[in-house]
């Protein structure tokens, strides 16, 4: 899947989304909510059936960012995520 930077947003892949979900103990139906965006739309892209606009991969950054994950760009390690530093 390809990942770029447009000034502040990414585009995440599924295994962050899968991921990121996870460490903040999120449901699909919970990001759908909180996103906006429909669950079908988080299984699909989840399962790789289906890769979102844009603007619905921004949805669902946000929505992660807000419930405490971080993005991690790649950097030469590789993307990934983590949870945001307290503070």
């Amino acid at each position: 899947m390809c990942r770029s930077w447009y000034g502040d947003a990414m585009d995440i892949s599924s295994a962050q989304c899968r991921a990121a979900r996870a460490l903040v103990n999120m449901k699909q139906q919970d990001l759908a909510d909180a996103s906006r965006v429909s669950k079908r739309t988080i299984v699909n892209f989840e399962l790789d059936a289906a890769k979102p606009v844009p603007s619905t991969l921004d949805a669902l950054r946000r929505a992660l960012e807000t419930a405490g994950v971080e993005f991690i760009p790649e950097n030469g390690g590789g993307v990934g995520v983590r949870l945001k530093s307290p503070g």
